[in-house]
């Protein structure tokens, strides 16, 4: 039995090699990392005309898809069919064109892709075979400028907050705000999800009932603009964006739409990298050159505080003295017990001493406890 024992085989110790590159059996498409999460396989293979939903997911199943070079055969696998390449028994499919489209939504008309309700849709005004999306959302209230491409990676830039691209609204609001508000709005206010602050805003034009402001955003939640007017007392009677970054609506009809010239998409991304970029150089915290020994970036000690009366000395490596304490006199010239002296060769009051030969003040002795009476004993 030991023999048995002593032969059995022992786990090995040292840590497994991870598979190289191009190895892996994890599902192809998009890391978490990437700028798009992409879209379901079947969906891009319905959507190519190659089979209805079901029948792709049937595909996928039987290993018959390919996403570049490597069998996918796990449903919702997210592909971006603009920068991977497809594969079905062999063929290849053609990639889809890139396409950028400028719309001035009207109001009225919803920025989803999938309404159950039935009203207009933002693609809906643009005549494409592609398939589009909106970049961003407009409410159903709202109109202005939108746009509208099949570029993920791009919409991606255009709204995640980490790249800070300016949204310029044109909004009209009842009354006339004050410097309290535009401070506060500056400032930030509290709502259910968090703070909202403007990046600036300004007065355009004042009438006798409401007022038009130009206020500019980085980030984009629902209903924002209205929410934080509302917060300080103004109802939004109109509200329109005007400006994406760069890119202005300038002249467009409401309804109309145009494409995207190869410069403005340009100007769009850089935008986006100078966005992300001047947004982490703000986040570093460099204040000052780092003491010696000192990770960067880690907070400096905190200063020691030196009193009125002390001069702090210029020797390096040296911490000041404190200052003495003036010495306190107790009343009547008293003395400590023992003859030890108090701090500042003061007494205790009337020189009494206290146990271990010392006496209470003024000879007085401890009055003594009565004792219990004794209970009298009944007779037999």
């Amino acid at each position: 039995m030991r023999e048995d024992y002593r032969n059995r085989r022992r786990p090995d110790p040292r840590p497994r090699r991870r598979p190289a590159r191009g190895t892996s059996t994890s599902p192809a498409g998009p890391t978490d990392d990437s700028p798009a999460r992409g879209e379901r396989l079947q969906k891009v293979l319905a959507a190519a005309g190659i089979a209805s939903r079901r029948e792709c997911e049937e595909l996928i199943l039987a290993g018959r898809v390919e996403v570049d070079r490597r069998v996918v055969t796990t449903l919702g696998t997210r592909v971006d069919p603009l920068a991977q390449e497809m594969r079905v028994d062999g063929v290849v499919l053609p990639r889809p064109k890139r396409a950028y489209f400028l719309l001035n939504k009207p109001s009225g008309v919803v920025c989803t892709n999938e309404d159950p309700s039935g009203r207009t849709r933002v693609i809906d005004l643009i005549r494409s075979d592609l398939r589009l999306f909106p970049v961003g959302r407009l409410d159903r209230s709202s109109e202005g400028l939108i746009v509208v491409t099949n570029d993920g990676a791009l919409a991606n830039r255009l709204t995640h907050p980490r790249f800070g691209i300016e949204k310029t609204y044109l909004a009209r609001c009842m009354g006339h705000l004050t410097q309290v508000d535009f401070d506060r709005l500056r400032r930030g206010v509290r709502l259910a999800e968090g703070v909202a602050r403007v990046e600036s805003i300004k007065l355009k034009k004042r009438h006798p009932q409401s007022s038009d402001l130009i206020i500019v955003l980085k980030e984009g939640r629902n209903r924002e603009i209205r929410r934080i007017l509302a917060s300080v007392g103004h109802k939004v009677l109109n509200l329109r964006r005007i400006a994406i970054g760069p890119i202005r609506i300038e002249d467009l009809p409401i309804g109309a739409y145009r494409k995207l010239m190869p410069e403005e998409v340009a100007l769009l991304e850089k935008a986006a990298r100078d966005s992300k970029r001047s947004g982490r150089r703000g986040s570093e915290s460099a204040p000052g050159p780092s003491a010696p020994g000192r990770r960067p970036g880690r907070p400096s000690p905190r200063p020691v505080r030196h009193s009125s009366t002390q001069i702090p000395s210029n020797q390096p490596g040296t911490r000041p003295e404190r200052p003495q304490r003036p010495a306190r006199q107790r009343p009547g010239g008293q003395q400590r017990p023992g003859g030890q002296q108090r701090p500042g060769g003061q007494q205790r009051p009337g020189g009494q001493q206290r146990p271990g030969g010392q006496q209470r003040p003024g000879g007085q002795q401890r009055p003594t406890r009565p004792r219990r009476p004794q209970r009298e004993e009944l007779p037999e």
